[in-house]
């Protein structure tokens, strides 16, 4: 049995003090006083005075390979990045080349507090090897395309690996057709049947530029929601992501299914100088998660500062400082996108996945300690990160991936 010991314990059911959180296997054993540790046989321990413990962020929309691509295509909307850059640049990848950034992307949101990420790229055979190399949580979808010339992203290779995929208890395979203006409603239809026959999750980018929703109101003489609801999609295993321009209807229309809207908010401000109407669905009863996007459009891996860029923009968006509030972005990152998932994460409670982030609290921006939810949402940076532990194995510890040397070389090459 292990025991991370900590002056404070956060998850969205409040703060406790002075706790130690046992661990076995890879579950959440018990959540007791620090004090009570000695009458339990623990092999192992971590943490102590100055530290805070909270759970693993939940990255819910990753490209964690493109990293790659950081700093190129800056300071442009989002249909001419991707026309222009981004798709010109990805046709020339190979295996290898993402194996090797996926882990850097990988290993970039690990040392800043993912424990899950749930990634939609090309390579995603690549991409799962890199996952299981550094331990981390990962459900990963190859990307489908049939409306846009991509060899890289035929169909036929999205539903290869999702059936190929070697049965992995970190690793899981998602179906990720790209966006509803590059995906045919055949193509679709068939990522239905098979999400409803094999309990899998759909992971899709949906209203991201003013020239999507365009497209698709031409193509299927409706927007993009009322087209998924027309297909049957907005189901529990949909994860939808983006979602800038979504009518007052579609908002209407989403908080009422069971999908989740995946909030990226620093991405898409960069890109289309917009923020999603997360609140509006937020209050109608909507499903919320948060994520990082990628290093291109981000341009960091890092979810401790994409809470604060939720809280911050979503104010200004309302024109309110009251919405949304710390408690609610933290549920996003964490609650929010274990729910989409379907994985018991998200909370310092017993039976649930050891996923944890220690963090050394004992920083002049931490000072006076008083209110550690407004510190780890509007204070807090990435590097405050110490150690990283997935299923209950420390994985990542003070700049150190402990099940590879991999990062190590590639930082000194």
């Amino acid at each position: 049995m292990k025991a991370i010991m900590a002056d404070y314990a956060l998850d969205v059911g409040g703060v406790k003090r002075d706790i130690a959180v046992l661990i076995e296997k890879d579950k959440i054993a018990g959540v007791i006083p620090r004090e009570s540790l000695k009458n339990f046989d623990v092999d192992e321990t971590f943490g102590g005075k100055g530290y805070l413990l909270i759970p693993g962020l939940i990255n819910a929309h990753t490209h964690v390979a493109m990293n790659k691509f950081r700093g190129f295509g800056d300071d442009m909307p989002l249909d001419r990045w991707l026309n222009e850059v981004i798709w010109p640049m990805e046709k020339e990848w190979g295996d290898e080349e993402i194996y090797k950034w996926a882990l850097i992307g990988i290993a970039e949101a690990v040392s800043n507090g993912s424990t899950v990420i749930n990634d939609h790229y090309f390579f995603a055979w690549k991409i799962a090897e890199a996952a299981e190399k550094l331990g981390v949580r990962a459900f990963i979808g190859q990307t489908m395309m049939d409306l846009v010339e991509m060899p890289i992203a035929e169909p036929k290779m999205g539903f290869r690996f999702f059936k190929r995929w070697k049965k992995s208890p970190l690793v899981k395979p998602t179906l990720a057709p790209h966006a509803t203006d590059t995906v045919s409603r055949d193509l679709l239809m068939e990522v239905k049947e098979i999400a409803e026959r094999e309990n899998a999750l759909v992971h899709m980018h949906i209203s991201q530029s003013k020239e999507e929703v365009l497209r698709v109101k031409k193509r299927e003489k409706m927007p993009p929601v009322k087209y998924l609801d027309d297909l049957g999609m907005l189901k529990e295993y949909f994860i939808g992501v983006h979602g800038v321009y979504l009518s007052k209807d579609e908002v209407k229309t989403y908080a009422g299914s069971d999908a989740t809207l995946v909030h990226c908010p620093a991405s898409l401000a960069k890109l289309e100088g917009e923020v999603a109407p997360i609140i509006d669905l937020w209050e109608l009863g909507g499903k919320i998660a948060l994520g990082n996007d990628c290093a291109v459009s981000n341009n960091s891996l890092d979810m401790i500062l994409e809470m604060k860029f939720a809280a911050i923009l979503n104010k200004v968006k309302q024109r309110n400082p009251t919405k949304p509030t710390a408690k609610e972005v933290f549920h996003w990152a964490t609650v929010g996108g274990a729910e989409a998932l379907g994985i018991k994460a998200g909370l310092i409670k017993e039976g649930y996945l050891a996923d944890l982030v220690l963090i050394n609290a004992k920083k002049l921006h931490f000072m006076p300690r008083e209110n550690m939810l407004s510190h780890i949402v509007y204070s807090a940076r990435g590097s405050d990160v110490e150690k990283v532990f997935v299923g209950g194995e420390l994985i990542y510890d003070s700049g150190r991936f402990l099940k590879t040397n991999e990062i190590e070389k590639l930082l000194n090459d």
